[in-house]
């Protein structure tokens, strides 16, 4: 299959509907969905961080993998965002033909 989903991590909501709501204008993906009240616990600066953060997952063509996470990146306040790629390799196949329509930045749509 060509279409993935896409799991990013954010602040806050705020930042989290501001990335979403561009990488979707600008067809980088078909939707997303925004996850509050996650809280995350990491190695930084050589101490384990623990900090609320937002989940987004959103739905892409493989395709254009690498313009959406240098998009994502633009858009992302993190020095080193979590903006990862997971293939899907089983699903609705009106859903995945959704997906692979309108992720699709090259279109003439608007």
């Amino acid at each position: 299959m060509s279409v993935a989903l896409a799991y990013i991590t954010c602040k806050d909501m705020e930042e989290a509907e501001r990335i979403g709501a561009t990488i979707v204008e600008e067809r980088l993906a078909a939707c997303v969905n925004i996850l509050p009240g996650m809280t995350s616990m990491y190695w930084w600066d050589g101490a384990i961080q623990k900090e609320h953060e937002v989940v987004m997952i959103a739905k892409t063509r493989m395709q254009i993998a690498n313009r959406f996470i240098e998009r994502v990146r633009e858009l992302h306040s993190y020095e080193v965002p979590c903006v990862v790629l997971v293939p899907i390799l089983k699903g609705t196949s009106n859903f995945i033909h959704w997906v692979e329509a309108e992720a699709d930045p090259d279109s003439a749509r608007s």
